[in-house]
């Protein structure tokens, strides 16, 4: 079990050692589990963090067992009614408040170590961690906690993994991190299945390991299946999906659907993994145990004897590890280094792929390419449950990441339509796969879209049909068909009109921001000018408390990211005061703008609402005085283009 980890500070210590909690607690037996956490941060802080965790999950664990608990996040858990999740007797009353009480003392003890930003003095077991830079810093590998006696219902092992990282060595973000957990592990335990989980994305289900399994195991689809894949859902949502990534309708009908072609995609968490997959295997050599194709791939492994040793035995479904984890630290530090990639096939034709921001998709992807399936499983109650970004800047560091990634796949060896040509991905899964890939492509003409009903109504031209015309009847059709068809779909998933509403003016918002900025960073990459950047996102323990007045409500920053939907909004109102006060130029042809262009620009100013709100806002809710000025002189230098365009 992978859990990944990059920033205390975005992602704080207390979210990941919730998850880490409720994988230990999971309903399989405990001696077949290990749990791998990668810190790309370094932190002392999360290191003591796991360290404390480890003690009360020897409280925890067996509680959870013992009253077949079904949440087993503490701090999901611990904010509901006892009754509801365990029981009513007196013991178990007793028990649920000793709980309480000794994960509060956690939780302070965390908090305490946070706030002095170091946990204790840099001696005994965190004396590696003294003098550390986050970006240049030699390995670090701690078994935490070993199930030594292999007990059924004990603990399973925890393992806590920062890899080296060097200035000069590049260290490819989450994928690089990911093949180094593959490797630690593979000396360590080299289970035959890896489950990847971001850092938020705690089980929700204690039976998801079993779920998994099914497919994987199943003896007509264990040569077909490569990885079984849940869909993510969130806890704590707003109501009405007021930022529009909570995803509802996107997974009940668009993931639904591409199970049915060569199986879901990728996404990043909550996967459970064949490691013979990862390790480059394709279906065809599964049965045959081919020598020749074993001894290929393993030439590819490194200069680690002992890694080579555990990918052969996984290749030939053995897991042989070492009797005791600490035999096998050395090698751990060895093919944890910096350099220990080069010359190797890491990255490429071996495990997570590099050349993306979304690791998830190219590797996916790459997968499919090699004619493997996947599955997706959909238990009641969720598998897992994590907490989607809130706040406008959040949400575009996410998206501006998503789009950034799906369009390096796109301009690179490992589009889709190669995979078709010269792999063996279907037809559809490739239509599938360009449908995502090509989000950020729709930023340019989207803008130029939005565009163009100020200009318009600044030029007293038109681009749409007058009212009388019955071609108008047409395009009027469209809109309603399409809007009312999408309503109907927010409707049939137990959405609100809201919900779809703010949907609708996210799309918007998220094409003409963070998806064009995202695609501004690949165009400069291509031209080799700068490299794109992996932005962690912000992650919190979303609050269910509706009652707060600043949820829902739109942040903004100095990020330039914002500049976009500002001047837009700022050339629509300029446009329409224009058209209201009669500042325009005659019509040149005798046809001037009309009601089409005036509903148009209307209907922009609406899905662009939260931005005319952050114009007179203060604080985080109000868009920084700079954005302003700046989209404010870009309005004015478009308003000059436009009648510059008319006396030409």
């Amino acid at each position: 079990m992978f859990v990944t980890t990059a920033d205390p500070v975005l992602e704080p210590p207390i979210i990941t050692v919730n998850t880490v909690l409720s994988l230990l607690a999971i309903d399989y037996p405990a001696h077949k589990l290990a749990c791998y956490v990668s810190d790309d941060g370094c932190s002392p802080i999360t290191y003591y963090s796991l360290v404390e965790a480890s003690k009360f999950a020897k409280l925890w664990v067996p509680f959870c067992k013992k009253y077949n608990i079904h949440v087993r996040a503490p701090f999901r858990y611990f904010s509901s009614n006892p009754q509801t999740f365990g029981g009513s007797s007196s013991d178990f009353q007793q028990e649920w408040k000793r709980m309480k009480d000794e994960y509060e003392r956690l939780s302070h003890k965390i908090e305490d170590a946070v706030q002095k930003s170091v946990p204790s003095d840099f001696n005994g077991d965190f004396a590696e961690f003294s003098n550390i830079e986050r970006r240049n810093h030699p390995a670090i590998i701690k078994v935490i906690w070993e199930n030594k006696i292999s007990l059924l219902d004990g603990l399973p092992h925890l393992v806590y993994i920062s890899r080296e990282k060097r200035p000069n060595h590049p260290h490819h973000y989450k994928a690089g991190a990911m093949n180094v957990l593959a490797r630690v592990s593979g000396l360590m335990t080299n289970a035959p299945y890896m489950l990847n989980v971001d850092c938020d994305m705690f089980v929700n289900n204690p039976k998801t390991a079993l779920h998994a399994m099914c497919p994987l195991l199943d003896s007509k689809s264990e040569n077909k299946i490569a990885f079984s894949q849940f869909p993510q859902v969130f806890y704590g949502g707003l109501k009405d999906d007021p930022y529009g990534n909570q995803m509802v309708v996107l997974f009940k009908y668009m993931v639904h659907g591409i199970a049915g072609l060569q199986g879901p995609f990728y996404g990043g968490t909550g996967c459970f993994h064949s490691r013979k997959v990862i390790y480059g295997l394709s279906p065809d050599d599964v049965d045959s145990e081919n020598e020749k194709t074993a001894n290929n791939i393993l030439s590819n492994f490194g200069s680690s004897k002992e890694l080579i040793k555990s990918g052969a035995n996984a290749l030939k479904g053995k897991t042989n590890p070492p009797p005791n984890l600490s035999n096998s630290i050395q090698a751990s530090y060895q093919v944890s280094g910096s350099g220990y990639e080069y010359g190797t096939s890491w990255g490429t034709k071996v495990g997570w792929k590099y050349g993306s921001t979304t690791e998830d998709i190219h590797t996916g992807l790459m997968i499919h390419k090699r004619g493997w399936r996947s599955a997706l499983l959909s238990p009641n109650p969720p598998a897992f449950l994590g907490c989607a970004p809130s706040g406008g800047a959040s949400v575009a560091t996410q998206q501006k990441r998503w789009v950034t990634g799906l369009l390096e796949i796109l301009f690179s060896k490992s589009c889709p339509i190669f995979a078709t040509l010269f792999g063996e991905l279907q037809f559809r899964q490739c239509l599938a796969y360009l449908w995502v890939l090509m989000w950020g492509l729709r930023s340019i003409p989207e803008l130029c879209y939005a565009a163009l009903p100020a200009y318009c109504l600044i030029t007293n031209s038109h681009f749409l049909p007058k009212v009388q015309e019955p071609t108008l009847y047409v395009l009027a059709a469209i809109f309603i068909i399409y809007n009312v068809y999408t309503l109907s779909e927010y409707l049939r998933s137990g959405q609100s009109i809201r919900a779809w509403w703010n949907n609708q003016r996210m799309s918007r918002i998220n094409t003409m921001n963070a998806w064009l900025f995202g695609f501004l960073s690949v165009i400069l990459k291509l031209l080799g000018i700068s490299e794109t950047v992996f932005e962690v996102t912000q992650k919190d323990q979303s609050s269910d408390d509706a009652s707060d007045a600043e949820a829902g409500r739109f942040t903004f920053n100095e990020s330039p990211i914002f500049l976009p939907s500002t001047t837009i909004l700022v050339v629509h109102l300029t446009a329409l005061v224009v058209s209201l006060l009669k500042l325009q130029p005659p019509a040149r042809d005798g046809h001037g703008s009309g009601l089409g262009e005036v509903f148009c620009s209307v209907y922009l100013v609406l899905c662009f609402w939260p931005f005319l709100k952050g114009l007179f806002g203060k604080g985080r809710h109000g868009i920084p005085s700079s954005t302003i000025c700046k989209s404010t002189a870009l309005a004015l230098l478009f308003v000059y283009f436009c009648r510059r365009a008319t006396i030409g």
